[in-house]
């Protein structure tokens, strides 16, 4: 885990994050449909995961630029960039119907990623501990599939006293609509390092790394 601080005083939202660090705590969120099309033709043909492909590309969307790897540090009240964060997954067990914490490191490389997921969800069907530390993993961000429904709103409510600024990322079932695979899309960050211009980013990100990933491994 490396990360650098980053100057209050000269942080390009300075005056955003004054205000939404101290006079208004709060997180903002925001559910889209992507179209997901080619993907899941792409997973059905190669006989890959689509669940482990879309994570990857998420995995990669949120490591492409700094204002989704920020950190804060209450103790010391430094405002800190991640050079890496990586994906808290979770596997859900039908006996129990409750889910294990998966921590998957996050490869640019696709295969390395690919292989290492399938291992640790593997892993953690052996067991039907939580097993969430988050103490240890700071660097990491939640991406939960709800499996069971394509919703069309979700919200996270979060008691923000310490500043959280990992991405929340949960996504639902597709389905069709006007001949097009629709998945929705639920992110949540703290409103002092993002918006409603970074969190639309987001989707604006996954739709055209999308493409690029079927490019790349057609």
């Amino acid at each position: 885990m490396n990360y650098r601080i980053i100057d209050k005083d000269t942080y390009y939202r300075k005056g955003v994050f004054r205000h939404f660090s101290e006079d208004c705590k709060c997180s903002t969120s925001m559910t889209a449909r992507i179209d997901i099309t080619e993907l899941a033709e792409y997973s059905k043909k190669s006989g890959s995961k689509f669940y482990i492909n879309f994570l990857y590309i998420l995995s990669k969307v949120l490591n492409s630029r700094d204002d989704y790897k920020m950190g804060y540090l209450w103790e010391t009240e430094e405002l800190i960039c991640y050079d890496t964060i990586n994906p808290t997954q979770y596997v859900f067990h039908e006996d129990t119907e409750t889910c294990t914490p998966v921590y998957t490191l996050y490869y640019e490389d696709y295969r390395t990623f690919y292989d290492n997921a399938l291992r640790d969800i593997d892993k953690a069907k052996q067991t039907r501990e939580y097993g969430l530390d988050s103490a240890n993993h700071p660097n990491w961000f939640d991406a939960s599939y709800i499996s069971w429904l394509s919703y069309d709103s979700l919200n996270v409510e979060l008691p923000d006293g310490y500043l959280f600024f990992a991405p929340i990322v949960n996504w639902g079932k597709y389905r069709e609509e006007h001949g097009r695979l629709m998945m929705p899309v639920t992110v949540r960050m703290n409103h002092a390092i993002a918006d409603g211009y970074l969190i639309a980013n987001v989707y604006r990100l996954l739709e055209r790394e999308i493409g690029q990933f079927i490019m790349r491994n057609q």
